[in-house]
């Protein structure tokens, strides 16, 4: 199945859900042994890594943006137009920040840590 396009139905089908834990960005030659990143990209200083809090300070990792996971449960088709648009402009409106993720199935938000309740009570607006 490939997914969703249709913007309104995107929209009402957010159904964001708050991933357990808090979760910082790292940049690594390689990816530590044992460790399963939630979210990965190569760039030219190295591999940006997305992993939890507790796991990049076990490993003594220089770490940034502690931030909370939330998944936008609607399967977004990975052409389908204004769907970042439309969550990360009411987030900017809130005054809180958004790095998103897109997955093969869903959207993933990472939100400053201290205002995830607020990202998905503006996300909950969005929806209506």
């Amino acid at each position: 199945m490939s997914g969703i396009d249709d913007l309104e139905l995107l929209i009402q089908g957010m159904s964001p859900r708050l991933n357990e834990g808090c979760y910082v960005w790292a940049t690594v030659r390689t990816i530590p042994m044992g460790v399963t990143p939630v979210a990965t990209i190569v760039e030219d200083e190295g591999i940006s890594i997305v992993i939890d809090l507790a796991t990049a300070t076990n490993l003594r990792l220089v770490h940034e943006f502690p931030s909370a996971w939330i998944t936008l449960q609607v399967h977004s088709a990975l052409d389908a137009v204004g769907l970042t648009a439309t969550f990360a402009t009411a987030l900017a409106d809130a005054g809180i920040s958004c790095n998103a993720v897109a997955g093969a199935k869903h959207d993933h938000l990472f939100v400053p840590y201290d205002e995830r309740h607020r990202a998905l009570e503006v996300l909950a607006e969005v929806i209506g």
